[in-house]
C-alpha cells in the first residue's frame, strides 16, 4: 500500500514539473518550442523597420525578454517569431490562438476585456493630432469641417467620433480611415487629411521620420489618457501573471528603464521623457 501511495505521488510530481501541465499559452509556446508575437511594424519606436529593413523597436525588445525567461521557465530553447499585426487585426490573432501575445503599442480598454486579456501597463501616452505647421490648427476645436485621419478601431477613432458626438467640434470632422499610421501620414503630407489622429508617442515617432520634421507639429495637448500594454489571451492567468512577473523583474532590476532610454530617452530614435506619472505608476506595479 505503502509502495502504491508513494507510486503515485511520484506520479503527480513528475506530471506537475512537466509542461502539460501549464497547460494554456505556456503549454502551447513547449509543445511548438516557438513564442508567436505580434508586432507592428509602422509605430515608431515600439515597432518598425529601421534603415537596414530589420524589425526593430522598444516592444520588440520587451519580447526578446520575455522569450529568455520563457527558456528558463520552461527548461528548453525557444524561438521568437514576430508577425505584423494592425489595429484591426491584433485582438482577433491573439483571441483565435494564432498569436501568444501582442506586443504593440495598444491602449488598455474596459470594452476591449471582452474578448481578450492584457498585461500590466508598459507604457503611459494619450490622444494627440498632428498637422502641418501652416494648417492654422491649434487644437481639437479647430477640426471643425476639416478631415481627420486616424487607425481604424482604435482609440484615437473613438475620440474623435466621441468630440463630434458631444458637439465639441462644429460642424463635425470627416474622419478618414486608415489601417496603418504610415498611410494616414503620407496622407497628411500629400494634403488629402488635415490633421492625423494617434497617440502622441507615435505621432512624434511619425514626425522624427518624415522627410520634413520641421514641417508638422502636435497640435494641442492630450485629448485622452492613454495606458499601454500587451495583448493576452483570455481566461489565460497563467500566462498573464508570468509576463507580468517578468514586466515587474524588469522594473525592478532597471531593464525597463535601460529599453525606455534606448528608445524614448536623449539620444533615443523618438526622445519623450517620462512624466512623473509614468514614473510613479510604474513603481507601483513593481508589486512585492
Amino acid at each position: 500500500m505503502r509502495r502504491s501511495i508513494c507510486f503515485i505521488l511520484a506520479v503527480v510530481f513528475l506530471f506537475c514539473l512537466s509542461p502539460a501541465a501549464w497547460g494554456g499559452t505556456l503549454d502551447d509556446i513547449a509543445q511548438r518550442g516557438e513564442f508567436m508575437v505580434g508586432v507592428r511594424d509602422g509605430a515608431i519606436p515600439f515597432g518598425f523597420y529601421d534603415k537596414n529593413n530589420q524589425r526593430a523597436g522598444f516592444s520588440l525588445d520587451m519580447a526578446e525578454e520575455f522569450r529568455k525567461a520563457l527558456e528558463e521557465k520552461l527548461g528548453k530553447p525557444i524561438k521568437i517569431t514576430f508577425k505584423t499585426v494592425n489595429p484591426k487585426t491584433r485582438i482577433p490573432l491573439v483571441a483565435n490562438k494564432t498569436l501568444d501575445i501582442v506586443c504593440g503599442s495598444s491602449t488598455h480598454t474596459v470594452a476591449r476585456e471582452d474578448t481578450v486579456d492584457f498585461t500590466l501597463t508598459i507604457f503611459l501616452t494619450g490622444t494627440q493630432i498632428l498637422v502641418k505647421k501652416d494648417s492654422g490648427i491649434k487644437s481639437y476645436k479647430d477640426l471643425a469641417g476639416k478631415r481627420v485621419g486616424a487607425a481604424q478601431g482604435s482609440t484615437n477613432e473613438k475620440a474623435i467620433r466621441d468630440l463630434n458626438t458631444a458637439g465639441k467640434i462644429v460642424p463635425e470632422a470627416t474622419i478618414v480611415i486608415y489601417q496603418e499610421h504610415s498611410q494616414g501620414m503620407l496622407a497628411l503630407q500629400k494634403g488629402v487629411i488635415d490633421a492625423y489622429c494617434t497617440d502622441g508617442i507615435l505621432l512624434a515617432g511619425l514626425r522624427a521620420k518624415a522627410p520634413n520634421p520641421d514641417d508638422y507639429e502636435l497640435a494641442g495637448g492630450l485629448i485622452t489618457y492613454d495606458p499601454y500594454a500587451y495583448i493576452v489571451r483570455e481566461n489565460d492567468s497563467d500566462f498573464r501573471d508570468f509576463i507580468n512577473a517578468e514586466v515587474i523583474a524588469m522594473i525592478k532590476d532597471g531593464r525597463y528603464e535601460q529599453y525606455y532610454d534606448k528608445w524614448f530617452g536623449p539620444k533615443g530614435v523618438v526622445p519623450y521623457p517620462m512624466t512623473d506619472e509614468a514614473r510613479t505608476l510604474m513603481k507601483l506595479q513593481a508589486w512585492p
